[in-house]
């Protein structure tokens, strides 16, 4: 037995080791059970997002005929074909395998626009471009939101051209399969006539771009919806979401050409992307740090982009410190989040009493869908660009998320819907089981807290 001496001892041995793991979880943005919570929760949700070859879809969506596992935008009625970005904004989760990721980024080629085309509706699909989503029962892709008929897509209420996202997820689909498996030679596989390397070298040039910096850009005439989290608001002008995805995608394609032993193509690359991240401070920060959606239409206050844009380090140093503190002072103030969630745009930044945006939709209406509604998609970016000037708000906002998370986990049963798409009080919803809800926020916590 143990002397009290000894005992004495052995409790302070213990005491000092657990110390500087105490003062970590006190200086971390999520502690470990919670990012435990967060990791479990965000598999069970992808898990319940898979959809096997032969397995039905709700109806009346049939079956997943296209002979291979695809990944929905959530589980049970959410969502029923294979949108890209939901994929590709979950794939830094690592669970999704590599033959899963294989069989996805195969069909996203295969249903890149080989020829341009002109709907019905008007819209245009260029040469190039990569669906929006693709159905599960005929394989076949659709390129615009707002609708799973092929013959009822393109239509004005969306833009004319495809959303200018899909092209740069799909050449993180590439870069993210590449470096978990290190199979370089599918970048040579030939697809309906064309190399996948090229594949993405075309994808990268459809949404328009002025030639000097490279930034996205529209005008009306030729109006897309700049990223699909808010397809149902009217953006125009120089473009900074699809900007921040295009500098992304620039420098996954010079480490692709990199690992082609192809130097040329890789410093092409490497400059596209140094020239978007001078140029978008440049053109997009407000007087106040944060940084506008667009030049143009609904040029306001971005919350999502701006928030991404200092995750990225395009805004570092005073500038990203600065943005920071508009989003600090807003959480601290209520007009930012709500039960861990953030709105598209602080409420003090609103368009008018009637919309958060200037466009959006007229069955839209504000404070729901992407509108002002709040979402849980974007917590993690804003949580750490919060991080780098006031701790405790950013602990505190990830607390409020996980509280949220925990309180409407669906695993508890049917009555439980979380994670949801998007919520507004007093009780409108959107969205069960929603997987970029839980996946993108685990991505960002689980990096930061890693780098500790």
């Amino acid at each position: 037995m143990l002397k009290v001496k000894d005992l004495h001892l052995f409790i302070a041995a213990i005491c000092f080791l657990w110390a500087p793991l105490a003062a970590a979880q006190k200086t971390a943005i999520i502690n470990a059970a919670d990012l435990h919570f967060l990791k479990n929760l965000t598999q069970a949700v992808l898990d319940s997002s898979r959809i096997h070859p032969g397995q039905p879809l709700p109806p009346p969506f049939g079956v997943n005929r296209t002979g291979g596992t695809l990944i929905r935008p959530g589980g049970r009625t959410t969502y029923p074909a294979f949108w890209i970005r939901d994929y590709a904004m979950s794939l830094e989760t690592g669970f999704v395998t590599a033959e899963e990721q294989k069989g996805m980024l195969l069909l996203t080629a295969a249903t890149q626009c080989n020829q341009t085309q002109i709907t019905r509706g008007g819209g245009m699909i260029p040469y190039g471009a990569i669906a929006d989503h693709i159905l599960m029962d005929s394989g076949l892709p659709v390129y615009f939101p707002g609708t799973y008929a092929v013959e009822e897509q393109g239509t004005r209420a969306f833009g004319w051209f495809p959303p200018y996202c899909d092209q740069f997820y799909f050449i993180k689909m590439a870069r993210h399969y590449m470096y978990t498996t290190g199979d370089r030679a599918i970048l040579n596989k030939v697809i309906n006539g064309t190399a996948l390397s090229d594949r993405l070298e075309i994808a990268f040039r459809v949404p328009p771009a002025h030639p000097g910096n490279h930034i996205v850009h529209s005008i009306e005439n030729y109006r897309a919806v700049d990223f699909g989290f808010r397809d149902a608001i009217h953006i125009t002008g120089d473009l900074l979401y699809p900007s921040l995805l295009k500098y992304e995608a620039a420098l996954d394609l010079s480490e692709i050409f990199r690992k082609k032993n192809n130097s040329s193509k890789a410093a092409r690359y490497k400059a596209i992307a140094d020239s978007l991240k001078a140029a978008i401070p440049v053109i997009f920060t407000d007087a106040g740090g944060m940084l506008r959606a667009s030049t143009g239409k609904s040029a306001q206050k971005d919350v999502w982009g701006t928030a991404l844009a200092i995750y990225l380090k395009i805004l570092s140093g005073k500038a990203a410190e600065k943005a920071a503190a508009v989003l600090s002072d807003a959480y601290a103030a209520g007009t930012l989040a709500y039960k861990g969630a953030i709105r598209h745009i602080i409420i003090t930044d609103d368009f008018d009493s009637a919309t958060a945006w200037e466009g959006a939709l007229p069955e839209v209406r504000l404070n729901q869908y992407q509108n002002g509604a709040y979402w849980h998609t974007p917590v993690g970016w804003v949580a750490s660009a919060i991080w780098l000037i006031d701790k405790q708000n950013a602990q505190k906002l990830v607390k409020e998320y996980i509280a949220q998370l925990r309180d409407t986990d669906f695993r508890k049963g049917s009555r439980f819907a979380g994670p949801l798409e998007c919520f507004h009080p007093p009780s409108y919803t959107r969205g069960p089981v929603y997987l970029t809800s839980v996946s993108c926020p685990y991505i960002v916590l689980k990096r930061i807290t890693s780098k500790r």
